[in-house]
């Protein structure tokens, strides 16, 4: 089922792997999975077959071997494996038109390269710890969870971007109730589950063994769980992370809760690391991401893999086809 309208996929940072990764997308997908590339096709391989579009709507009629592309040049120079700060006004407002473009409706879904969160901060001061917060942001505010998602595993890092040693302050009660909640609403409407099996980690060792390895499942964790439990989710936990995740344990839940950013990470990586989508829920709009960074060691050598971005636009067309089949936007 061809969503609404097709996606929108940012540039992110072209002295990446960014530029390489579109056109090998659209080869896999062709007009199946529609979509169009913000970007400047200055960037774009030698020899990619790519058609200039003036508005969004004008991808669906582009041939299945062009690669549609909405004119967004940059005035600084890109060379690849090397960011450059100048460039990341220019990479922040593609993110932003896309956003525009989704919530306007001239877009189905948003689809978002890989960018360098220290580049955008060193050339544009950029305030935001990245994409996730920053979605938020152009959201008017809306609380956002980070879901990575593979066929095999679905986690959500409750904690994300901050040091391992600024986690057990920032996670609160509410942090905690908020995470499992947007998670829940959201395999509901965007992964069609109609009645979704959660799993919670444990902050420490052992998920805290009593109290013998730390109280913050007996103080905290617990509570939020049993309360909402008591709500009508279907919540394991808190149980230790070191026993979560092989593929008995897989097989009894939708999407894991994990306390912080590595928790999560490690074993979806370690599973899937091609094929891994990054996904914001909470937004008032669909967002993936490839579950990777820039790759600046191999950008422009021929290398990159798109496998990940090709799950990533595969699976906003799904969720933006599930949001409308159910009147959501």
């Amino acid at each position: 089922m061809i969503g609404r309208a097709p996606i929108a996929l940012s540039c992110g940072d072209p002295c990446g792997i960014g530029p390489e990764l579109a056109p090998l997308a659209r080869q896999a997908l062709g007009q199946g999975v529609p979509f169009f590339y913000i970007g400047d096709p200055a960037h774009l391989p030698q020899g990619t077959a790519f058609q200039v579009i003036n508005a969004a709507g004008h991808a669906l009629d582009v041939a299945a071997g062009t690669l549609p592309v909405l004119m967004h040049p940059f005035a600084a120079p890109v060379d690849f494996g090397k960011p450059n700060p100048a460039n990341a006004a220019t990479i922040i407002s593609a993110i932003k038109l896309g956003v525009d473009l989704v919530q306007s409706g001239t877009a189905s879904a948003l689809c978002t390269l890989p960018i360098n969160k220290k580049a955008l901060k060193d050339g544009a001061a950029f305030a935001f710890p990245g994409h996730t917060e920053y979605l938020a942001h152009l959201a008017g505010g809306a609380r956002a969870v980070m879901m990575l998602a593979a066929p095999s595993l679905r986690v959500v890092p409750v904690t994300i971007h901050i040091p391992l040693s600024d986690v057990p302050s920032a996670l609160t009660s509410d942090l905690l109730r908020e995470a499992i909640v947007i998670t829940h609403a959201a395999l509901m409407r965007d992964f069609g589950l109609p009645a979704p099996r959660l799993a919670v980690a444990g902050l420490n060792p052992h998920a805290g063994e009593g109290g013998a390895m730390g109280r913050a499942e007996l103080d905290m964790i617990i509570p939020v769980l049993n309360d909402l439990r008591a709500a009508g989710m279907d919540i394991a936990g808190p149980l230790p992370a070191d026993t979560m995740f092989h593929s008995r344990a897989r097989a009894a839940y939708d999407a894991a809760i994990c306390m912080y950013h590595d928790q999560a990470l490690i074993p979806i990586k370690t599973i899937d690391f091609d094929g891994g989508v990054n996904v914001t829920l909470g937004l008032p709009f669909v967002r993936t991401s490839p579950d990777h960074g820039t790759a600046y060691d191999i950008a422009g050598r021929g290398m990159a893999r798109a496998d990940s971005l090709i799950a990533a636009l595969r699976m906003a067309q799904d969720m933006a086809d599930k949001r409308s089949a159910h009147g959501h936007t």
